[in-house]
């Protein structure tokens, strides 16, 4: 059964939603690519379908902190099994270390999730053994807000407008394909060949 573009394009946005608020959902750890050609896991806090803004959250020591100021182009992946969909997002990242959107983001995170931030190294940095990185106080806790404060400095967002979605259904009976592409509030819709 094929679907019209636009009722596949409103189900994209319903899966970024969803792998956004549901932790179990498979599109909640998408694989999130630099243009270095460097891929990560990473977990996606928030979509807006009116912006069509992917938000992830980083440390501003990490590697692709760096790579996103040398070059904002960025792909995002993300693949549901079950339902059989895999959505490719293109787009430019940028990052925000201050501000309303930081500090709200910063605000709603768990103490728990606060706490990576407080990391003495940096991400990717060499170590001599397998190590969390954190303070040793820290490991295995949850710590308080005024614990987990000075972790605020290293904290960081990621955001990527998407500037097109790739979707894919896989199905026995003959994979379904479908390209979206935004220019402003403009979007140009077309079936490909799976």
């Amino acid at each position: 059964m094929t679907q019209p573009l636009d009722t596949i394009l409103s189900e994209i946005h319903h899966h970024l939603h969803h792998g956004a608020i549901r932790r179990k959902s498979p599109m909640h750890t998408p694989v999130v690519g630099t243009a270095d050609g460097d891929l990560r896991v990473m977990v996606l806090r928030e979509f807006d379908p009116v912006t069509r803004v992917l938000r992830f959250h980083t440390d501003t020591r990490s590697p692709k902190v760096a790579a996103i100021a040398a070059d904002p182009a960025m792909t995002v992946l993300l693949y549901d099994p079950e339902a059989k969909v895999q959505i490719r997002a293109r787009g430019i990242g940028r990052i925000e270390t201050s501000g309303e959107l930081a500090d709200g983001a910063w605000a709603q995170s768990t103490p728990f999730a606060k706490r990576c931030y407080l990391a003495e190294n940096a991400p990717s940095a060499d170590s001599s053994a397998a190590v969390s990185g954190l303070p040793e106080w820290v490991e295995g806790i949850t710590p308080t807000e005024e614990q987990v404060a000075p972790g605020r400095e290293n904290f960081a967002i990621v955001l990527v407008e998407v500037s097109s979605f790739d979707w894919l259904y896989l199905a026995s009976t003959g994979h379904r394909r479908a390209r979206f592409e935004f220019n402003g509030i403009q979007v140009s819709s077309t079936w490909l060949v799976p």
